[in-house]
């Protein structure tokens, strides 16, 4: 999709600070951290949500799933534990529309957030 920002960051034409660049997926830093590891996985092919991308049903989303968790093994967060969430729609919270993983750690998550 030529106007989706993590369609130009998975084709590197806009700039992102990668962790993982795969055949199928990529995964970069959040811009707005929100825990000392904040790290979006996401496929180099465009699917505007997560309910979208289950319904290819092409192995994708365990992919990501699979490459979040290895990041979460590099990063040295996998001991203490991780957060995997996936934002769908207006409602979900989803603020750009290409499906993506944020893999969220370093720190308690607590719910409610705060």
């Amino acid at each position: 999709m030529p106007d989706c920002l993590f369609c130009g960051i998975a084709a590197g034409l806009i700039p992102a600070t990668l962790v993982v660049d795969g055949k199928r997926t990529v995964a970069f830093r959040d811009l707005n951290p929100q825990a000392p590891t904040h790290v979006l996985v996401v496929p180099k092919e465009h699917y505007p949500n997560v309910a979208a991308l289950a319904a290819a049903g092409d192995g994708l989303l365990d992919e990501l799933v699979t490459v979040a968790r290895e990041v979460a093994e590099a990063e040295g967060i996998e001991p203490t534990g991780y957060r995997i969430v996936f934002n769908t729609g207006q409602h979900g919270g989803q603020t750009v529309g290409h499906v993506h993983a944020h893999l969220l750690g370093g720190r308690p998550m607590t719910w409610p957030p705060g």
